[in-house]
């Protein structure tokens, strides 16, 4: 209340103090000495100033200049006084003139050299320049010699509130968290006002917001706007328009006034949970899918943004935990449900998962709204899908004796349809896998038949495909692959391994080994080859020779067996 009482004593003296200041040059601004000023009219005082004269022309006294005072922005008809010049010396002849140099003499402002008047030729902004110096001399004007040494004084531009607020830096934009308490700071605003900060309240200025309100305050003499409402939502309003206003002349009436806006963005926080779009999602997948493949996306929805709204995703509960997986996309925030193992129809057809959204980033301010989480439920169904035959193994090994007998049956595939509908079945050869046509399958039983002779010594083993298509579907077909094995009989001769020539010198002893020979046989006995050498039946009488079966030449690779010749 005093600082009040005092703004308004202040507006109310300063008009007259203006006034008093631009009227008293009119009335008398001679510069005086520091002795006193007398009115004129007074003979007493007359008397004084002779004796005075007399006295300056004994101490040679100079001049004593104050400051002379112009308002700024006057103008009238005529050219306003700023002051007079006056010297001692002038005892009202016209003998002294008066001269002006300086800033602006001559043509801001011009001086009357017989009066010493000086008068202000132009309107003055105290912005521009506040202040001018000059000099004065008086001289005699017959002679134009100084008769006081020249003298320096200023002419002050007296301000006057003609200069309205700005922000120089507005419009301006600032953000505040959404939900912060009252107080919390938002922003600093600054005007400037090119009146004279010193002299009066020009210059002095007071904040105000003329919109924005309830929302927002702003300190009066500091500009610092803060929140004035708490718990402002930016998902019910996310931005604010705000006019401030700056007004000189301490707020008061009849001052100027200039105002800017503030733009104030409300930034998210994480004060919202997820919630999923629906309780209950439905999916069908086909039986047939493969694995990693998507089969749905589900969707928690979150108010907030950015960072805020980011979710995981997990499966908590449900039959299908092992066989299903969902994680995140990363643009849309979906929870993609993944296949991760293969699924049957004809084992399980539906599954029920209960999968749970989480905000990733949680804000412990807002814990207590509750958890900030949601759960959903997903219904799977399985779709039968047409599947290609399945064979009863996924190889087979048969075997069959060399001399088997054409069209005999070597063995026998079976395969299924998997599907409900379980398609009959027909069995062929992969030709390019028996290209001499040497087996045959029966295409409704799937059994293999020879239909050329086998040799064993010429190929021990034959490799084939087998090929089975369902009969509703042709594009449905599967392969197993068979190994044929053929087993030896014994159906070939011994053969002697070399031609054999012996040699027997004249005087050999009886006893003497002549020479050594050896048998093969191209069958594979399981128990290896046992060979008996003999003579020819036109040579068992000899008496030269005898042929004995030798025991140490067994070789482990075809075990061809020896027999020594000797002489008796």
């Amino acid at each position: 209340m005093p600082e009040r009482l005092t703004e308004m004593l202040m507006d109310t003296w300063t008009p007259l103090i203006i006034l008093w200041i631009t009227v008293l040059p009119s009335i008398y601004m001679a510069p005086m000495n520091q002795s006193q000023v007398l009115p004129s009219g007074s003979s007493t005082g007359l008397k004084r100033l002779n004796e005075e004269q007399r006295v300056l022309h004994r101490s040679k006294r100079g001049w004593v200049w104050n400051q002379m005072f112009v308002l700024e922005e006057f103008s009238g008809p005529e050219p306003i006084l700023v002051g007079r010049l006056h010297t001692d010396l002038d005892p009202g002849s016209s003998k002294i003139k008066y001269i002006l140099s300086g800033d602006g003499a001559g043509t801001i402002f011009v001086i009357n050299d017989k009066t010493g008047d000086i008068h202000a030729m132009k309107r003055l902004d105290r912005e521009e320049k506040a202040e001018y110096t000059l000099t004065a001399q008086a001289v005699d004007r017959d002679t134009n010699q100084p008769l006081e040494p020249p003298s320096e004084f200023i002419i002050k531009v007296q301000d006057i509130n003609d200069n309205a607020p700005e922000f120089v830096e507005g419009p301006y934009h600032a953000t505040v968290p959404e939900m912060s308490v009252v107080g919390t700071f938002v922003t600093k605003v600054t005007a400037t006002d090119a009146d004279d900060p010193v002299y009066g309240n020009s210059a002095k200025l007071v904040y105000s917001i003329l919109e924005g309100q309830p929302y927002f305050s702003i300190e009066p003499h500091t500009a610092i706007i803060k929140t004035a409402l708490p718990n402002m939502d930016r998902e019910a309003k996310e931005e604010y328009f705000v006019v401030i206003q700056a007004k000189d002349m301490g707020g008061h009436m009849g001052g100027l006034s200039g105002t800017t806006t503030v733009t104030i963005t409300l930034t998210d926080v994480n004060d919202n949970p997820p919630k999923f779009a629906q309780s209950l999602y439905h999916f069908s997948v086909m039986e047939d899918v493969a694995l990693g493949e998507p089969i749905g996306r589900v969707k928690a929805n979150d108010l907030d943004i950015g960072e805020n709204a980011k979710s995981s995703y997990d499966i908590i509960e449900g039959d299908g935990m092992d066989i299903f997986e969902i994680t995140t996309d990363a643009q849309t925030q979906d929870g993609i449900i993944r296949v991760r193992k293969p699924l049957d129809f004809e084992t399980k057809k539906s599954y029920t998962l209960k999968v749970e959204a989480a905000n990733i980033h949680i804000d412990p301010r807002f814990l207590s709204g509750g958890p900030f989480k949601d759960t959903a439920t997903v219904k799977i169904v399985v779709e039968d899908a047409d599947e290609p035959p399945v064979f009863s193994s996924p190889t087979y090994l048969l075997e069959v004796h060399e001399n088997a007998a054409l069209n005999s049956v070597l063995g026998q595939v079976t395969a299924h349809d998997p599907d409900v509908s379980s398609s009959p079945i027909r069995f062929s050869i992969d030709r390019h896998t028996d290209l001499e046509r040497q087996f045959n399958i029966n295409a409704e039983d799937g059994k293999i038949t020879l239909a050329t002779p086998l040799d064993r010594e010429t190929s021990t083993w034959h490799n084939i495909t087998i090929v089975a298509t369902e009969t509703r579907n042709h594009s449905q077909v599967s392969r197993v692959p068979v190994a044929i094995k053929v087993l030896d009989v014994n159906d070939n001769a011994p053969e002697f391994a070399s031609e054999h020539e012996a040699f027997l010198c004249e005087n050999g002893k009886p006893g003497q080994v002549i020479q050594i020979v050896s048998a093969v046989d191209k069958d594979d006995p399981k128990n290896g080859h046992y060979f008996l050498y003999s003579l020819l039946p036109e040579m068992v009488n000899n008496p030269n020779f005898t042929i004995k079966k030798n025991e140490g030449c067994r070789t482990p690779d075809r075990f061809p067996l020896s027999s020594a010749l000797s002489q008796r």
